[in-house]
């Protein structure tokens, strides 16, 4: 089954991962692609790319494609038709070589509940369950909402109290069906204190099966994984064997064949653990496996599909140092981790040192609504933990990139936490520790930034002056007052003054300021009697500078305000681009605060505005299935 061309049935960053083992190995990698996609970094680098006039869940288009290209074998990667079994199927039937379990495995697995009876056969403890209403009582409070048919938090609610159910119910089965096809939720025991570790497995046809240890992905946003790491602070060999154990003895009962995970809640107090879901495919924190491991699972997901035998045993397996990922997403965790869109104005990763940067974007990247606002996945290894979670904080710090809002100072934020360090990482995590979500500066250091951006600018606009370009800068025979400028950082406006004076020294604001360097990617610059360089991007009145703590955004303040569109008192805005799906009011209800009062959808994902106050609903500026901008009034709300 041998064959050298691979199409894959995805895009951004794992078709990229996926390309970057199949080329290597000689192999051809055939791309698909949407209008949207059309500039994204992966169709560059493709051998040959097909563009789909549908959507990448489009089995028919895709399979088109493979046949008018000649691809031997398809890749799902994650996400999209990598757990659809019809899909599978499709491709099989099509006599192509599909690269993942069959399609028998991907179905029984697919369905939570299937999973949890075949776990259970197989000896493999699994958690109180009630797939009724009416017997979610007998479990207690807290209580866990979950789509039968998916993963990655959608169709996911925490219930804390009866009078909540229903409606979390309701909520849940919508959105399972949105982002599924399948609208069946189950109800588990939540379990706060937790920790939810994974095993990640390995099999071939000829019946082999190994795991390859451990991933602890606890700290979680909206039930998605943002920091994964590899090992666990928290579990030792012993209790390594026996989820390894576990892992394997469900996998030998279904027969699983290709790369796949197994996942568990993890009591943290008593080591307890239960079985959660099978994933039966690539998980997006392969990498910190591959890292402590030396293994590559796309390589090995490969050599399966081709028939080949394992070349390693369970003895063979060993595990050096440490691994940790961090998801770099565009959202804004200021705002519920909502997502953000935008164009990233800089991407440069040169300076963040020895880290792996699994990417899909690069400068000039739009950023829309059309898919999951992940950009890149960050991974750093190192002998041990502490070493791990001090070169993936600084090479966060290091990188240059931005033009869109992200969660990069969230992920640095989380990474010097000390309960982080300590390894203390419950799934409660973000809620206990409410990790910042914005830089902490202090003046000294806006103050350094500011007196950066200004000179920066100033000496570019010397450099483009080509008409009095023989005087100096700022030259005058008379008194004139100061250059200015006026940025907006960190929501505050900031007016800088400056001026060259006959030493050839700058004064910012009373301080002394020496320029050693500047071209048009950054300035070396002395503020008082601290030296640092600084590299710096502009795109219109944007500003991007990273500075010695970091990157910060800046934004040139015109002179003259064009008046926009203000929100009314009272308004309550979307906050962020997205489809109306549910208005549960109209004009002239009173309503009390925190009522749920219209649902927008977004990347399948639903989104409850909430009144902020009690009040009367004096203007509804929406409707049912429209598609409104982020900002947009929705409603009046008058107190």
């Amino acid at each position: 089954m041998s064959f050298n061309s691979i199409l894959i049935a995805n895009r951004g960053e794992i078709a990229c991962r996926i390309m970057q083992t199949a080329q290597n190995m000689g192999i051809k990698c055939i791309a698909v692609y949407v209008d949207a996609d059309a500039d994204a970094p992966f169709v560059k680098m493709a051998d040959e790319s097909v563009l789909l006039s549908t959507s990448y869940m489009d089995s028919d288009a895709i399979l088109s494609a493979a046949k008018q290209t000649g691809a031997e074998a398809v890749h799902p990667g994650y996400g999209f038709l990598s757990e659809n079994a019809a899909f599978a199927r499709k491709v099989k039937n099509n006599n192509l070589i599909w690269i993942g379990p069959s399609a028998h495995v991907i179905k029984v697995m697919g369905d939570k509940l299937k999973a949890k009876e075949l776990a259970e056969k197989s000896g493999v403890p699994t958690l109180p369950m009630a797939a009724d209403l009416k017997d979610a009582k007998d479990l207690g409070y807290p209580l866990l909402i979950k789509a039968a048919a998916g993963g990655g938090g959608k169709g996911m609610r925490i219930v804390t109290s009866p009078k909540n159910l229903k409606e979390s119910v309701i909520s849940a089965q919508r959105e399972a069906l949105s982002g599924f096809g399948d609208d069946r939720i189950f109800i588990e025991r939540y379990v706060k204190k937790s920790r939810h570790i994974e095993i990640q497995i390995l099999g071939d046809e000829h019946g082999n099966i190994v795991h390859l240890g451990e991933r602890e992905c606890s700290i979680q946003r909206r039930h998605q994984k943002i920091i994964e790491e590899s090992p666990s602070p928290k579990v030792d060999p012993f209790l390594r064997e026996q989820m390894g154990e576990a892992a394997i003895k469900l996998a030998k009962k279904i027969k699983y064949c290709s790369a796949g995970t197994v996942e568990f809640l993890m009591d943290d107090k008593t080591g307890e653990f239960w079985f959660l879901e099978v994933n039966t495919r690539l998980q997006v924190e392969h990498p910190v496996t591959e890292e402590v491991t030396g293994i590559d699972l796309v390589y090995e997901q490969i050599k399966i599909a081709r028939g080949e035998e394992l070349e390693f045993t369970q003895d063979d397996i060993s595990w050096h140092g440490h691994s940790i990922e961090a998801r770099l997403y565009a959202e804004d965790p200021g705002n519920n981790f909502l997502p953000e869109v935008g164009t990233l104005i800089a991407y440069d990763t040169e300076m963040a040192g020895d880290i792996r940067w699994d990417s899909g974007v690069e400068q000039g990247y739009k950023v829309g609504t059309d898919f999951d606002p992940m950009l890149s996945k960050v991974i750093a290894w190192a002998p041990n933990r502490i070493d791990a979670i001090n070169k993936l904080a600084r090479g966060l710090e290091k990188a240059h990139f931005g033009g869109v809002k992200t969660n990069r100072d969230f992920l640095i934020s989380c990474l010097r936490n000390e309960s982080f360090i300590n390894g203390n990482t419950t799934t409660d995590f973000i809620e206990r520790e409410k990790p910042n979500g914005e830089q902490v500066l202090s003046e000294n250091q806006i103050f350094n930034a500011s007196a950066a951006i200004a000179l920066w600018i100033a000496m570019g606009n010397r450099a483009s002056d080509e008409v009095t370009d023989f005087m100096p800068s700022n030259w005058t025979n008379g008194r004139m007052p100061y250059q200015r400028i006026k940025l907006m950082i960190l929501k505050n406006e900031i007016e800088i003054k400056y001026q060259l004076k006959r030493s050839g020294l700058f004064e910012v604001m009373g301080t002394n300021c020496k320029i050693h360097a500047v071209d048009e990617s950054g300035i070396d610059v002395e503020v008082g009697s601290h030296r640092f360089f600084a590299q710096v991007t502009r795109a219109d009145d944007q500003i991007l500078i990273n500075m010695p703590f970091g990157d910060l955004d800046a934004v040139i303040v015109p002179r003259f305000i064009e008046p926009g569109n203000e929100v009314p008192e009272g308004g309550l805005v979307a906050p962020m681009p997205g489809k109306v799906i549910e208005v549960k009011v109209k004009k002239g209800d009173k309503v009390k605060a925190g009522d749920t009062l219209i649902i927008i959808e977004a990347m399948k994902m639903e989104h409850s505005i909430k009144a902020t106050e009690n009040g009367k609903v004096t203007k509804l500026m929406v409707s049912l299935n429209q598609q409104v901008d982020n900002g947009a009034t929705l409603l009046v709300l008058d107190s």
